[in-house]
């Protein structure tokens, strides 16, 4: 009888190692620090790799695992394993989501108290046989506003600890609902320049997407007040370090604090590094004993429970469910999927609710999985792609966000369908789809019947119903250079309104999108991105 063997590649906690070997059903080999090139010539013996951030998953080491079922990630962050490589090969990835939220939270409060009163530096000077008190003189926390970007886990810890000191506490995070946001005690700002006007402090807590780049440019650090402080223990590139650079140069921002960088390790000409208003940390935000023990014995857990029973906990690339509902259920997942990140791009931006809609034969399967893999769309768009069906509900739930399920007993004009709605006080946006045969199709925006492809780029029109206006729109993306691949036309009356998708194989430009809207017979254009990450 073959024993899965299990590599781990990185330090872990060892009750996390005496858990992988109890009972003799698995072997268990650590070895850390080791070469790429040692990892591949190893790796084809393993069924399980465990690391943490050090190791990097890459294609090349997942081709040559030849028995490899799972990567498990001892932490949050999948971004040093090659995710779409693992899955092409069947190869789930599992992680540790909220293992370290504490510990995270606290290293940004240390931080936090460290820039208020220069501890670091003071410590530094003392050492260095020095005792000039008036160059290290501090400022409260009492009385102070500090803005947290990101109202996560970690930004609710946050929120709490700055309460406790007597801070007034601004928060910024556009899927944060007004309702959570008060049972935080905290003020909501819709928009982000107007927040960073008013604190004295500035946490970021936010994950690292395409919209998060670089979210602290040269031009909101100018609108700080001056001498602001500013913590970041989230990832590195939510800040433009440049632009940091210089803003700390010339004492705009008073001072900063560090965990995380663009390039880790930062190099060794590193221009932050020879500024004193700084306080630097080497990724330290999740290293703590507690935080390591509990991701060292959840990725454990879940290793036993997928090699030895088959059980799928924690997974980032698939959900977490038996090999034969998944076989029923594949093609509606993935069509729940699009829905939510298609909902994601035209829902108000604070939504309280999530409702999914069931009708039809899909109505009688499990709808745990269904529901959950659209709220996974829907909550990409502002998480990135540490978001999975097992973490997306705790991220719904942090941020005030509820989600319902309704199975409807009368399917209507299709004998089967799912509806994704997006509800925020009086304001709903909704998006409906089934499947034409075997084919996936959006059916239903707004109550506005449609016929799309729920894939690519779809260009969303409101244009006047008028002869010729198809051509016209036409004409305008063919000067763009932009190619149609089809069309669909929703419209409630002849001469109204009329609800325009146009799947294109290129994604149009700003200037484009800028002409389509100031066209006097097109009321809103809007491009929906329904692929990547």
């Amino acid at each position: 009888m073959h024993i899965p063997k299990v590599l781990i590649a990185d330090p872990i906690s060892q009750r996390g190692v005496d858990l992988l070997a109890e009972g003799g059903g698995l072997e268990v080999v650590v070895k850390t620090g080791v070469q790429e090139s040692e990892l591949l010539s190893m790796i084809p013996e393993f069924s399980a790799l465990i690391v943490r951030s050090q190791t990097k998953v890459t294609k090349n080491l997942l081709e040559a695992a030849t028995r490899l079922k799972v990567v498990g990630r001892a932490g949050v962050g999948v971004d040093n394993v090659d995710v779409p490589a693992a899955t092409q090969r069947g190869i789930i990835i599992m992680n540790t989501p909220g293992g370290n939220t504490i510990s995270t939270a606290e290293h940004a409060f240390s931080l936090l108290l460290s820039i208020a009163r220069s501890i670091p530096q003071a410590h530094a000077s003392v050492l260095a046989g020095k005792w000039h008190r008036k160059d290290f003189e501090g400022v409260e926390l009492y009385n102070k506003t500090i803005g947290i970007l990101g109202m996560g886990r970690i930004g609710a810890e946050i929120a709490r600890r700055c309460t406790a000191f007597g801070m007034r506490v601004l928060a910024y995070d556009p899927y944060l609902s007004p309702g959570k946001a008060r049972m935080l005690q905290v003020e909501l700002f819709e928009n982000l320049d107007d927040l960073l006007s008013r604190v004295d402090f500035l946490t970021l807590h936010m994950p690292f997407t395409k919209e998060t780049y670089h979210i602290i440019d040269s031009r909101r650090l100018h609108l700080m007040k001056k001498g602001a402080r500013i913590i970041n223990c989230a990832r590195g590139g939510l800040i433009d370090e440049q632009a940091l650079y210089q803003s700390l140069q010339n004492k705009h921002i008073g001072s900063a604090a560090l965990d995380v960088y663009e390039v880790e390790p930062p190099p060794s000409d590193y221009p932050l590094r020879g500024l004193p208003n700084v306080v630097f940390t080497p990724h330290l935000g999740a290293s703590t004993a507690e935080a390591q023990e509990s991701v060292g014995i959840e990725i454990a857990q879940a290793i036993r429970a997928l090699l030895l029973n088959g059980e799928i906990r924690n997974a980032v690339n698939v959900p977490s469910i038996d090999a034969k509902t998944l076989s029923v259920l594949g093609p509606w997942l993935q069509l729940c999927e699009c829905l939510g990140r298609f909902l994601s791009q035209i829902a108000p931006k604070r939504c309280e609710e999530l409702s999914v809609g069931f009708s039809g034969g899909i109505s009688q399967q499990n709808l745990v999985p269904l529901t959950r893999s659209v709220l996974t769309g829907f909550l990409r768009q502002s998480g990135g792609s540490e978001v999975n069906q097992v973490n997306a509900p705790t991220l719904a739930n942090s941020l005030g966000l509820r989600v319902t399920e309704i199975r409807h007993s009368d399917s209507g004009e299709f004998s089967e369908w799912i509806e994704a709605r997006a509800i925020s006080g009086e304001d709903e946006v909704s998006v409906r789809g089934t499947f034409f045969g075997s084919k996936p199709r959006l059916v239903m925006i707004n109550h506005r019947f449609v016929e799309a492809v729920p894939e690519g780029v779809i260009l969303i029109l409101e244009n006047r119903d008028r002869p010729g206006i198809v051509g016209h729109v036409g004409t305008i993306l063919g000067e763009y250079n932009i190619n149609i691949a089809s069309m669909s036309l929703g419209r409630l009356e002849a001469g109204g309104h009329v609800l325009t998708l146009l799947n294109l194989d290129t994604a149009p430009a700003e200037n484009l999108m800028q002409r389509l809207a100031a066209d006097p017979d097109i009321f809103s254009a809007r491009v929906i991105q329904l692929n990547g990450a």
